[in-house]
C-alpha cells in the first residue's frame, strides 16, 4: 500500500504528460489541414500579420499576392490562418457583410431586450440632469451661508490654527 502511495505523483505525472502531448499533435494536425486546404484565390494571414491572397500553392511553400505587383514566397508553416472571403474582404477591404439581409440582427445593448416601453419612458425620465444643490460659481452664496463665511476666518494653504 505504502508502495503505491509513493508512486502515484508519478502517475499523475506521466498522465499529465500523455494529454499535453496528445493536444499539442491535434492542434498541429488541425494547422497541416489548415494549410493543405489553401487554394489560389484564398485569403490569409501569415504567422507575422501580413494579409494576402494566395497566388500558387506548392509543396513547401505557397506565393502571396499581397498587392499590385507584389508577389512573395512564404514558407507553408507560416501561414497563421486560411480566411473565410467575408472576414478576408473585411479586413483587408473594409467591405462589411450585409447585415440587412440576415433575418434578425442582435443589437449593442442587451438592456433594449429587455425593457418595456414603461421603463423606456421611465429610463429616459431619470435620464434628465439632477441638481445635487451644487451651485455654479457665478452664483451669490445665500445670506445664511454668507454669515456663517463672515464669522469664520479664511484660512490659507500655508496657515494653521495648530502650533
Amino acid at each position: 500500500m505504502n508502495s503505491l502511495v509513493t508512486l502515484l505523483p508519478f502517475i499523475v505525472l506521466i498522465g499529465a504528460m500523455i494529454l499535453m502531448t496528445r493536444s499539442a499533435k491535434k492542434k498541429q494536425q488541425q494547422a497541416v489541414d489548415m494549410r493543405n486546404q489553401m487554394q489560389p484565390g484564398s485569403g490569409v494571414r501569415t504567422i507575422g500579420g501580413m494579409y494576402a491572397t494566395v497566388k500558387e500553392v506548392n509543396e513547401d511553400t505557397v506565393l502571396l499576392d499581397a498587392g499590385p505587383g507584389v508577389e512573395l514566397l512564404f514558407a507553408k508553416n507560416s501561414i497563421g490562418a486560411v480566411l473565410s472571403d467575408d472576414e478576408y474582404n473585411r479586413i483587408v477591404h473594409g467591405i462589411e457583410h450585409d447585415l440587412k439581409s440576415d433575418a434578425d440582427s442582435v443589437p449593442d445593448d442587451a438592456s433594449s431586450l429587455t425593457e418595456t416601453d414603461e421603463s423606456a419612458d421611465a429610463a429616459a425620465s431619470a435620464d434628465k440632469s439632477v441638481d445635487l444643490g451644487k451651485k455654479d460659481a457665478d452664483e451669490e452664496p445665500s445670506d445664511s451661508t454668507a454669515a456663517e463665511t463672515d464669522d469664520e476666518p479664511k484660512k490659507t494653504d500655508g496657515d494653521s490654527d495648530a502650533k
